[in-house]
């Protein structure tokens, strides 16, 4: 076995195989890889560090700061303007050569200065990743510089770090992963052992955990599988590096101009040389000072420079929305994008969950805002009410706030979640409530509780309050949740719960697309100081549900866009996230391609001359042998023409 390990090893066939991870057992993964539970011995770690490399994400070779100042004069426009200033010191204008070098020097130094910017910021982002993973080596836990893990090690995983390779996971409790950096959803997975099928998505492989993601909660152990550029994510910025480099449609439009503008000038200054000498006897000499001068005046020296200052104000506008763009054109290019090609529902999407209503057993409270902002109405029937009068309400965003591990602050001027996005709206829900979630935790601590696990599929808390009394919060999916419960809230105290109103109520909110919790209560003995399975398994009092959702298409911007969905997963799912918020001539109207697609489809819109952006993870999730013509299917336009 070490000897075909070894093998293995020098012809780096561990990583490189496709192996579905993900589709086999721990113990075919540790005889595999060579490991077991109790990780890598300090010695086998070392020779496959030799082996494999650092587990880091390969980075370009970067561009000095000469050769970024000299790629501001790679314009055709720019050359034509040298040009011009080397005519007009021929011709001796010295004062005119001299304010066209300086407009193309100032061009250059502004662009040149921006993008210095950009890759300062570039490089403070990278110092901020934490350089550092626990692992464990000859059955001990050590901590280690994350570019040090090798295949085969064992690495734990907490909540609130990022994993550092691709993991088959060995132990989950009560782990939730973030893997909107791969996928786009923005809900947080629930980790599992049982291995799932080889050909599962990337957002289905339950068992894995993948570099880059961020654990929302729990905590694991897993082997790693993949490092560096072997990884998922690795895979993704190879893919990004064999995208063609092209012109930006401003740059395109700028070479045309300077192209059309050079032959209008040797026209127009052909014709006049021609004219000034066979029909109006000048020397030829006099005639060419002239026809040149003329050829200087006709070039727009000031349109560079202005150009390159509109284009940095772009760039610091998106800089103010935390987006970072390296390149000047870049900026322009985003405002060109006519079409958006995506695979996942949630990629449409805003990763910022919002719960949009709050669900009693006597009405339902629609509820405004943006995000995770604690501002917003509550509002039944189109009428704005008080959250404070309506008891059941109160209830529900205190469950909300109590029965919840996540944190809600503002930083760099936006709300920003510290954990699962679910219960980061949680808490701007009870915030738009007007609770403060510090005042309420310390007058309501927490004693025990039992943590969210895909499983059970609800999380519970106990509390005891500052009068002796005690009771237990349980929030989590509707189904198991009417099961716990044998009463419903109501204004007028509990009565006997109505199951198939709730029942209906469900579906109801199911078919506008947005996600359902429950929540309810349970008042226990104030002697209580632990909680078991056992004390929620009946008993409780349903106070309702919240509904919540992520911001839909309708955000494409102000431009005409046309959003294609190259859906994977359910259609009903597609359209209902194309329709929602999409009102009048916003309306989805079946605007999804169902089926494996491909990156022809991307270039092929392209050829129609759309400037087409989309996401590079679904291009990456199948194998090259599907980038056959797929055939389009049913192609019906979901058009989004905002504002």
């Amino acid at each position: 076995m070490r000897n075909e390990l070894r093998r293995a090893m020098q012809n780096n066939s561990i990583e490189d195989r496709q192996e579905p991870w993900h589709a086999l057992s721990v113990d075919d993964v540790c005889a595999k890889l060579g490991t077991d539970s109790a990780g890598l011995s300090a010695a086998a770690a070392a020779e496959r560090h030799a082996a494999f490399g650092p587990n880091r994400l390969p980075q370009g070779p970067r561009r000095s700061a000469l050769v970024r100042f000299l790629l501001q004069f790679h314009n055709l426009l720019i050359y034509v303007l040298l040009a011009a200033g080397m005519l007009a010191m021929f011709l001796g204008h010295a004062i005119d050569a001299g304010v066209i070098f300086a407009v193309v020097l100032v061009n250059a130094v502004i662009g040149f200065v921006q993008e210095g910017r950009a890759e300062q910021a570039l490089d403070a982002i990278r110092g901020m990743i934490d350089p550092k993973a626990s692992v464990l080596r000859d059955g001990r836990r050590l901590t280690v510089a994350a570019d040090a893990i090798v295949p085969g090690d064992v690495v734990i995983v907490e909540a609130g770090a990022r994993v550092p390779a691709d993991l088959r996971l060995i132990r989950a409790r009560n782990l939730r992963i973030d893997e909107a950096i791969l996928t786009g959803e923005s809900v947080a997975v629930d980790k599992t052992l049982a291995p799932t099928a080889a050909p599962a998505a990337l957002g289905d492989r339950t068992s894995m955990a993948f570099s880059g993601t961020f654990v929302a909660a729990g905590q694991g152990a897993g082997i790693a599988v993949a490092t560096g550029a072997k990884s998922e994510l690795g895979l993704i910025g190879a893919l990004l590096g064999t995208v063609e480099t092209l012109q930006t449609p401003l740059i395109r439009q700028m070479d045309g101009f300077a192209k059309r503008l050079t032959l209008f000038t040797l026209g127009i200054s052909a014709v006049a040389f021609a004219f000034a000498v066979l029909l109006r006897g000048y020397a030829f000499t006099d005639a060419f000072m002239v026809v040149v001068g003329l050829a200087v005046a006709a070039i727009p020296e000031g349109l560079p420079a202005t150009m390159t200052i509109a284009l940095a104000i772009g760039i610091q506008r998106m800089a103010a929305r935390n987006a970072i763009i390296r390149r000047l054109p870049a900026v322009e290019t985003l405002g060109s994008v006519s079409v958006i090609c995506s695979d996942k529902t949630g990629t449409l999407t805003r990763n910022e969950m919002t719960v949009r209503a709050v669900v009693t057993a006597e009405a339902v409270f629609e509820v405004t805002g943006v995000g995770y902002e604690p501002h917003g109405e509550f509002r039944v029937e189109g009428r704005d009410v008080d959250a404070a009068s309506e008891s059941v309400l109160r209830e529900i965003v205190r469950a909300a706030l109590l029965c919840n591990d996540a944190e809600l602050g503002l930083k760099d001027g936006t709300w920003q979640v510290d954990g699962d996005p679910m219960e980061g709206a949680l808490l701007a829900l009870a915030m738009k409530a007007a609770l403060d979630p510090a005042l309420v935790r310390k007058q309501l601590p927490r004693t025990d509780a039992i943590p969210f696990d895909a499983a059970h599929r609800f999380m519970a808390t106990l509390h005891h309050s500052h009068d002796d009394g005690a009771f237990i919060l349980v929030k989590g999916a509707p189904e198991r949740i009417v099961e716990m419960c044998d009463r419903e809230r109501t204004r007028a105290g509990p009565r006997a719960i109505d199951r198939d109103a709730w029942r209906r109520k469900a579906d109801e909110l199911a078919g506008r697309g947005q996600r359902v919790l429950s929540f309810a209560l349970k008042p226990v003995a104030a002697d209580q100081r632990t909680l078991a399975f056992a004390d929620v398994d009946d008993g409780g009092v349903l106070l309702g549900r919240g509904a919540r959702e992520d911001r839909r298409i309708a955000d494409c911007g102000a431009e005409p866009i046309l959003v294609e969905m190259l859906e994977v997963g359910p259609r009903q799912d597609a359209r209902l996230v194309g329709e929602a918020e999409l009102p009048g001539d916003l309306a989805c109207r079946d605007g999804v391609v169902s089926g494996d697609h491909h990156g022809t489809d991307a270039r092929r819109l392209a050829d129609l001359h759309r400037i087409a952006r989309f996401r590079p993870g679904w291009i990456h999730h199948r194998d090259e042998s599907q980038k056959r013509h797929p055939g389009f299917g049913v192609l019906n336009r979901c058009r989004a023409l905002a504002r």
